[in-house]
């Protein structure tokens, strides 16, 4: 009865602990991210993020804008009567998509470690040679411990990454935030024979750096979340089955 109960909590905590290392591997988010991908993070006030903590820096005192009595122009304006860009909830702007970035990783580790211990009782009060009558074939108190280890290690890793893509896409204005800033987000799909092409552009422009032609390109989007995928038959061909994917996630070896 014992002994059964100890092979059950062996079985426990051997279970606890393989749960405990995917846990900690991260190995149940890959899992739930099978056949899918990982998802865009939602937008969040970064205040209300983790770790946040308030910048404090020297401000200029507020000035007042001139006054332009008896003037039609309008400080800022774009247009003589009206400004065309993209401003209340609802309007329609264009977001221009050129990215081109290229980026190399590379890191080299040389790691060599020797380690040598010696120890030996000659002389213990007399008592050095009693270690003979208990293992008299076993006990040299002149070398009673000599222990020695050599460890070495090489690696050498090399990352690369290039990302293209060139494209328009509309977007609409779907929140005005208190300061002015816009919130956009948009959506384009674009079927070609049996493959969908998908993009999604999500965040926050200012309406300063609109253009004249109601664009604004994507590196002035704060909190910007750009996907460009696609499903269908290509997709379902290059994409590992998800029986694989699962094998490479569980897999420790």
């Amino acid at each position: 009865m014992t002994a059964l109960r100890l092979s059950t909590v062996a079985r426990a905590a051997l279970a606890t602990a393989a749960f405990g290392m995917l846990a900690g591997c991260n190995t149940l988010t890959r899992l739930s991210e099978v056949g899918s991908g990982p998802d865009l993070a939602a937008i969040q006030n970064p205040t209300q993020r983790y770790g946040y903590q308030p910048v404090s820096l020297p401000m200029p005192q507020p000035t007042l804008p001139p006054r332009n009595a008896n003037s039609l122009w309008r400080t800022g304006a774009r247009a003589f009567f009206k400004d065309q860009r993209a401003k209340d909830v609802g309007d329609i702007l264009t977001v221009s998509l050129s990215v081109n970035d290229y980026a190399t990783f590379q890191t080299n580790l040389t790691r060599t470690r020797v380690d040598s211990e010696a120890a030996n009782v000659t002389n213990l009060l007399g008592f050095e040679s009693t270690l003979n009558k208990f293992l008299p074939a076993a006990v040299n108190p002149a070398s009673l411990l000599n222990l020695g280890s050599n460890s070495s290690a090489v690696t050498n890793g090399l990352t690369g990454r290039w990302d293209q893509l060139a494209t328009n896409i509309a977007c609409e204005i779907t929140q005005v935030l208190p300061n002015g800033n816009l919130v956009i987000s948009g959506r384009q799909e674009m079927k070609v024979n049996y493959e969908m092409r998908d993009i999604t552009v999500q965040g926050i422009v200012r309406p300063e750096d609109i253009s004249t032609s109601n664009t604004v390109t994507y590196d002035k989007i704060a909190e910007a979340r750009i996907y460009y995928g696609g499903r269908g038959v290509a997709t379902d061909v290059t994409q590992p089955r998800w029986g694989q994917e699962i094998l490479d996630i569980i897999f420790p070896f």
